[in-house]
Protein backbone atom coordinates (compact mmCIF):
# COMPACT_ATOMS: atom_id res chain seq x y z
CA UNK A 1 0.00 0.00 0.00
CA UNK A 2 1.39 3.52 -1.08
CA UNK A 3 1.80 6.03 1.58
CA UNK A 4 3.87 8.51 3.83
CA UNK A 5 4.94 7.09 6.78
CA UNK A 6 5.12 9.94 9.81
CA UNK A 7 7.26 9.84 12.74
CA UNK A 8 7.59 12.04 15.94
CA UNK A 9 10.97 11.97 17.50
CA UNK A 10 13.50 14.27 19.63
CA UNK A 11 15.12 15.67 16.63
CA UNK A 12 11.62 16.68 14.73
CA UNK A 13 9.22 14.86 12.33
CA UNK A 14 10.84 12.68 10.04
CA UNK A 15 9.13 10.81 7.12
CA UNK A 16 9.87 7.95 5.05
CA UNK A 17 8.80 6.91 1.73
CA UNK A 18 9.71 3.42 0.28
CA UNK A 19 13.41 3.21 2.15
CA UNK A 20 14.18 6.95 2.03
CA UNK A 21 13.90 8.99 5.39
CA UNK A 22 13.96 12.18 5.44
CA UNK A 23 14.11 14.95 8.55
CA UNK A 24 11.46 17.62 8.52
CA UNK A 25 12.42 20.99 10.16
CA UNK A 26 11.52 21.31 13.96
CA UNK A 27 7.98 22.04 14.11
CA UNK A 28 4.32 22.10 15.85
CA UNK A 29 3.19 18.77 16.16
CA UNK A 30 -0.25 20.01 16.66
CA UNK A 31 -0.70 21.86 13.64
CA UNK A 32 1.59 19.37 11.39
CA UNK A 33 -0.74 16.90 11.62
CA UNK A 34 -3.99 18.43 12.19
CA UNK A 35 -4.27 18.84 8.31
CA UNK A 36 -7.22 17.50 6.18
CA UNK A 37 -4.33 17.47 3.36
CA UNK A 38 -1.80 16.02 5.25
CA UNK A 39 -0.84 13.61 2.49
CA UNK A 40 -0.52 15.98 -0.18
CA UNK A 41 1.19 18.50 2.25
CA UNK A 42 3.95 15.80 3.56
CA UNK A 43 4.51 15.11 -0.26
CA UNK A 44 5.52 18.67 -0.68
CA UNK A 45 7.74 18.66 2.47
CA UNK A 46 9.29 15.81 1.06
CA UNK A 47 10.79 17.46 -1.40
CA UNK A 48 13.35 19.84 -0.36
CA UNK A 49 14.02 17.93 3.47
CA UNK A 50 17.39 16.73 3.66
CA UNK A 51 17.79 12.94 3.66
CA UNK A 52 18.72 11.02 7.06
CA UNK A 53 20.73 8.35 7.51
CA UNK A 54 18.99 5.58 9.44
CA UNK A 55 20.50 2.04 10.71
CA UNK A 56 19.67 -0.97 8.59
CA UNK A 57 17.25 -2.03 10.97
CA UNK A 58 15.30 1.04 10.01
CA UNK A 59 14.86 2.45 13.83
CA UNK A 60 15.01 5.40 14.66
CA UNK A 61 16.78 7.19 17.47
CA UNK A 62 14.85 8.69 20.16
CA UNK A 63 11.50 7.86 18.90
CA UNK A 64 7.99 9.17 20.60
CA UNK A 65 4.38 8.38 20.21
CA UNK A 66 3.55 10.35 17.71
CA UNK A 67 0.75 12.22 19.55
CA UNK A 68 0.74 15.84 20.64
CA UNK A 69 -2.07 17.32 22.73
CA UNK A 70 -4.54 15.17 21.03
CA UNK A 71 -7.16 13.29 23.54
CA UNK A 72 -6.93 9.27 23.06
CA UNK A 73 -10.65 7.85 22.90
CA UNK A 74 -11.12 3.77 22.49
CA UNK A 75 -13.86 1.86 20.53
CA UNK A 76 -15.20 -1.06 21.77
CA UNK A 77 -17.09 -4.55 20.89
CA UNK A 78 -16.76 -3.44 17.55
CA UNK A 79 -15.18 -7.41 16.91
CA UNK A 80 -17.42 -10.43 17.24
CA UNK A 81 -14.68 -11.59 19.37
CA UNK A 82 -14.27 -8.88 21.41
CA UNK A 83 -18.33 -9.24 22.26
CA UNK A 84 -18.17 -12.69 23.25
CA UNK A 85 -15.39 -11.53 25.41
CA UNK A 86 -16.75 -8.85 27.51
CA UNK A 87 -19.84 -10.91 27.67
CA UNK A 88 -17.84 -13.76 29.75
CA UNK A 89 -16.28 -11.70 31.92
CA UNK A 90 -19.08 -9.91 33.15
CA UNK A 91 -21.53 -12.62 33.02
CA UNK A 92 -21.17 -12.77 36.81
CA UNK A 93 -21.92 -9.03 37.37
CA UNK A 94 -25.15 -9.43 34.82
CA UNK A 95 -23.30 -6.63 32.62
CA UNK A 96 -23.33 -9.64 29.66
CA UNK A 97 -26.25 -8.68 27.78
CA UNK A 98 -24.90 -4.83 27.90
CA UNK A 99 -22.30 -5.85 25.21
CA UNK A 100 -24.74 -7.78 23.14
CA UNK A 101 -27.03 -4.51 22.67
CA UNK A 102 -24.27 -2.73 21.46
CA UNK A 103 -22.57 -4.81 19.37
CA UNK A 104 -25.95 -5.08 17.72
CA UNK A 105 -27.08 -1.34 18.05
CA UNK A 106 -26.63 1.66 16.03
CA UNK A 107 -24.31 3.61 18.15
CA UNK A 108 -21.65 2.38 19.52
CA UNK A 109 -19.25 1.85 22.51
CA UNK A 110 -17.17 5.02 22.62
CA UNK A 111 -15.10 5.57 25.70
CA UNK A 112 -12.47 8.30 26.39
CA UNK A 113 -9.03 5.94 27.07
CA UNK A 114 -6.07 8.65 27.73
CA UNK A 115 -4.36 11.70 27.69
CA UNK A 116 -0.89 11.99 26.06
CA UNK A 117 1.29 11.56 29.52
CA UNK A 118 -0.65 8.39 29.70
CA UNK A 119 0.73 7.11 26.27
CA UNK A 120 4.00 5.43 25.17
CA UNK A 121 5.81 5.12 22.30
CA UNK A 122 7.27 2.05 20.69
CA UNK A 123 10.08 0.33 22.64
CA UNK A 124 8.86 1.70 26.31
CA UNK A 125 6.72 0.15 28.66
CA UNK A 126 3.43 -0.39 29.33
CA UNK A 127 1.83 -0.59 32.61
CA UNK A 128 -0.47 -3.42 33.94
CA UNK A 129 -2.26 -2.42 37.44
CA UNK A 130 -1.19 -3.24 40.79
CA UNK A 131 -5.01 -3.94 41.50
CA UNK A 132 -6.20 -6.12 38.82
CA UNK A 133 -4.98 -9.86 38.58
CA UNK A 134 -6.06 -10.26 35.09
CA UNK A 135 -4.79 -7.80 32.74
CA UNK A 136 -4.44 -7.93 28.77
CA UNK A 137 -3.25 -6.01 25.94
CA UNK A 138 -5.52 -5.32 22.80
CA UNK A 139 -4.17 -4.72 19.66
CA UNK A 140 -5.88 -2.17 17.53
CA UNK A 141 -5.86 0.09 14.50
CA UNK A 142 -5.76 3.13 15.31
CA UNK A 143 -7.08 6.36 13.42
CA UNK A 144 -5.42 9.37 13.30
CA UNK A 145 -7.78 12.07 13.04
CA UNK A 146 -8.19 16.39 12.14
CA UNK A 147 -10.36 18.69 13.90
CA UNK A 148 -12.81 18.48 10.63
CA UNK A 149 -13.35 14.92 11.39
CA UNK A 150 -11.20 13.52 8.67
CA UNK A 151 -9.17 10.51 8.64
CA UNK A 152 -6.23 11.38 7.47
CA UNK A 153 -4.05 8.62 8.98
CA UNK A 154 -3.46 5.19 10.82
CA UNK A 155 -1.18 3.52 13.23
CA UNK A 156 -1.31 0.74 15.72
CA UNK A 157 -2.03 1.29 19.10
CA UNK A 158 -2.38 -1.01 22.42
CA UNK A 159 -5.40 -0.32 24.40
CA UNK A 160 -4.26 -1.82 28.10
CA UNK A 161 -7.13 -3.48 29.77
CA UNK A 162 -7.82 -4.88 33.37
CA UNK A 163 -10.43 -7.38 32.12
CA UNK A 164 -11.28 -8.55 35.95
CA UNK A 165 -11.95 -4.79 37.33
CA UNK A 166 -14.46 -4.31 33.84
CA UNK A 167 -15.51 -7.57 34.45
CA UNK A 168 -16.47 -6.95 38.02
CA UNK A 169 -18.64 -4.22 37.12
CA UNK A 170 -19.49 -2.34 33.76
CA UNK A 171 -19.24 1.07 36.07
CA UNK A 172 -15.29 0.55 36.20
CA UNK A 173 -14.48 0.68 32.82
CA UNK A 174 -13.24 3.97 33.43
CA UNK A 175 -10.17 2.37 35.65
CA UNK A 176 -9.70 -0.79 33.96
CA UNK A 177 -8.96 1.57 30.64
CA UNK A 178 -7.25 4.53 32.02
CA UNK A 179 -4.18 4.95 33.96
CA UNK A 180 -0.75 5.76 33.65
CA UNK A 181 1.17 3.45 30.72
CA UNK A 182 -2.60 2.32 30.41
CA UNK A 183 -1.88 3.00 26.17
CA UNK A 184 0.83 2.72 23.20
CA UNK A 185 0.82 3.90 19.88
CA UNK A 186 3.41 3.92 16.84
CA UNK A 187 5.74 3.25 15.72
CA UNK A 188 4.70 6.23 13.65
CA UNK A 189 1.43 7.37 11.35
CA UNK A 190 1.46 5.94 7.77
CA UNK A 191 -0.43 8.95 6.01
CA UNK A 192 -2.68 7.90 3.22
CA UNK A 193 -5.67 9.27 1.27
CA UNK A 194 -6.95 5.53 0.65
CA UNK A 195 -8.33 3.59 3.10
CA UNK A 196 -7.25 0.55 3.94
CA UNK A 197 -7.83 -2.77 2.70
CA UNK A 198 -10.02 -5.08 4.33
CA UNK A 199 -7.73 -7.98 4.68
CA UNK A 200 -4.98 -5.78 6.69
CA UNK A 201 -4.47 -8.24 9.04
CA UNK A 202 -3.99 -7.17 12.46
CA UNK A 203 -0.99 -9.60 14.69
CA UNK A 204 -0.45 -10.05 18.50
CA UNK A 205 2.94 -11.77 19.94
CA UNK A 206 3.23 -11.57 23.89
CA UNK A 207 6.94 -13.04 24.34
CA UNK A 208 7.68 -14.32 28.05
CA UNK A 209 11.20 -15.24 28.93
CA UNK A 210 12.38 -14.63 25.09
CA UNK A 211 9.55 -17.68 24.07
CA UNK A 212 5.89 -16.75 22.39
CA UNK A 213 3.64 -17.18 25.05
CA UNK A 214 0.17 -15.96 23.35
CA UNK A 215 -0.03 -15.55 19.57
CA UNK A 216 -3.09 -14.08 17.36
CA UNK A 217 -4.39 -12.52 14.29
CA UNK A 218 -7.57 -10.84 12.95
CA UNK A 219 -8.31 -8.56 9.77
CA UNK A 220 -9.91 -5.31 9.28
CA UNK A 221 -12.97 -7.56 7.55
CA UNK A 222 -13.75 -9.24 10.68
CA UNK A 223 -14.80 -5.76 12.26
CA UNK A 224 -18.92 -4.91 12.28
CA UNK A 225 -18.25 -0.79 12.70
CA UNK A 226 -17.09 1.28 9.40
CA UNK A 227 -14.50 3.67 10.29
CA UNK A 228 -16.17 6.49 9.68
CA UNK A 229 -18.91 5.53 11.55
CA UNK A 230 -16.92 5.07 14.22
CA UNK A 231 -15.71 8.90 13.86
CA UNK A 232 -19.35 10.58 13.05
CA UNK A 233 -20.95 9.22 16.43
CA UNK A 234 -17.36 10.53 18.37
CA UNK A 235 -17.24 14.06 16.75
CA UNK A 236 -21.00 14.29 16.55
CA UNK A 237 -20.95 16.42 20.05
CA UNK A 238 -17.33 16.71 21.05
CA UNK A 239 -14.97 19.12 19.29
CA UNK A 240 -11.03 18.48 19.00
CA UNK A 241 -9.29 21.30 18.24
CA UNK A 242 -5.96 19.43 17.56
CA UNK A 243 -7.83 16.30 16.52
CA UNK A 244 -7.61 13.16 18.31
CA UNK A 245 -6.54 9.62 17.70
CA UNK A 246 -9.10 6.34 18.05
CA UNK A 247 -8.14 3.39 18.53
CA UNK A 248 -11.13 1.06 17.30
CA UNK A 249 -11.70 -2.14 19.24
CA UNK A 250 -9.94 -5.41 19.41
CA UNK A 251 -10.51 -8.85 17.70
CA UNK A 252 -7.70 -10.43 19.77
CA UNK A 253 -8.67 -11.48 23.02
CA UNK A 254 -5.87 -14.14 25.05
CA UNK A 255 -7.87 -17.34 25.76
CA UNK A 256 -8.80 -18.35 29.17
CA UNK A 257 -7.07 -16.67 32.07
CA UNK A 258 -4.17 -15.25 30.74
CA UNK A 259 -2.74 -12.55 32.26
CA UNK A 260 0.16 -9.80 31.67
CA UNK A 261 3.30 -10.38 33.41
CA UNK A 262 5.94 -7.51 33.92
CA UNK A 263 8.59 -8.60 31.57
CA UNK A 264 6.55 -9.52 29.32
CA UNK A 265 7.00 -7.89 25.73
CA UNK A 266 3.90 -7.21 23.87
CA UNK A 267 4.31 -7.00 19.73
CA UNK A 268 1.72 -5.41 17.48
CA UNK A 269 1.72 -5.44 13.86
CA UNK A 270 0.11 -4.42 11.22
CA UNK A 271 1.42 -4.50 7.91
CA UNK A 272 1.62 -1.44 6.03
CA UNK A 273 2.11 0.79 9.05
CA UNK A 274 4.41 -1.07 11.12
CA UNK A 275 5.25 -3.08 14.75
CA UNK A 276 4.55 -1.56 18.06
CA UNK A 277 6.97 -2.88 20.92
CA UNK A 278 6.73 -2.70 24.56
CA UNK A 279 7.57 -4.16 27.86
CA UNK A 280 5.38 -4.80 30.45
CA UNK A 281 5.63 -3.05 33.99
CA UNK A 282 4.27 -3.48 37.21
CA UNK A 283 1.77 -0.50 38.54
CA UNK A 284 3.22 1.23 41.78
CA UNK A 285 0.18 0.46 44.15
CA UNK A 286 -1.95 2.58 46.04
CA UNK A 287 -0.18 5.75 47.62
CA UNK A 288 -0.08 6.93 50.89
Amino acid sequence: MTGIHLYRTARGPVIRVGDDHRQLPSQDWDALVNRDDLSDHLARLAENAPKLDVPASGELPELQAPIGTQEVWGSGVTYHRSRDARMEESEDAGGGDFYSRVYDAPRPELFFKATPHRVVASGQPVRIRADSKWNVPEPELTLLVTSSGAIVGYTVGNDMSSRDIEGENPLYLPQAKTFDGCCAIGPGILVTRDPLPPETAIELTILRGGKTAIEGRTALAQMKRKLPDLVGYLTRESSFPTGCLLLTGTGIVPEGDFTLLEGDEIRIRIGPIGTLVNPVAGGRGPTA
